[in-house]
């Protein structure tokens, strides 16, 4: 594999691209009638999203492969978790599908700790469908337990399993 490099999100930086990397990701997820946001959003909505935290790109040889959103305390959020003033969460998490099971969104999740460690985060939170029993497998194997439930519906149409990982040392 080439150099796989995990940075912010650049100003110049393809939405469009991001979007469509966003879509491929989660059309396995659409194939088995998940809607996840990813699934269908907008360009506009990638980049709302982005601005909602940090947007972190994963790229090989100068191409994203893989992107997350590192979020701070969310005072205003409809999930008391993620209030929470020492919690950071992570969202549209994608990894384009050639891309899967090499280690680039294990990479994007660590610089997305690390950086929040950096900050004075204690927790990490991430939701993702309750249906989604391999995502909920690979976030217990990086050491996320659930802690409870959210619902995003009528962006998705499935109930969200909260998940919860200390970073405390």
């Amino acid at each position: 594999m080439s150099e796989l490099i995990v940075r912010e999100l650049h100003a110049g930086d393809d939405l469009q691209a991001l979007t469509e990397l966003i879509h491929a990701a989660y059309a396995p997820h659409a194939a088995r009638g998940l809607r996840f946001w990813g699934t269908h959003q907008t360009v506009d909505d990638t980049a709302k999203r982005f601005a909602s935290g940090e947007g972190l790109v994963a790229e090989i040889d100068g191409r994203p492969v893989g992107t997350i959103t590192l979020r701070r305390p969310q005072p205003d959020s409809p999930v008391a978790a993620y209030r929470n003033p020492l919690a950071w969460s992570l969202g549209q998490f994608a990894v384009a599908p050639p891309h899967k099971g090499i280690g680039v969104g294990r990479a994007l999740h660590d610089f997305g700790l690390q950086r929040a460690v950096a900050h004075g985060a204690q927790t990490m939170l991430v939701d993702t469908a309750a249906p989604a029993q391999d995502l909920i497998g690979m976030y217990r194997r990086w050491g996320y337990e659930p802690c409870g439930e959210c619902d995003w519906r009528p962006l998705t149409n499935y109930v969200s399993v909260l998940m919860r990982r200390s970073l405390a040392p």
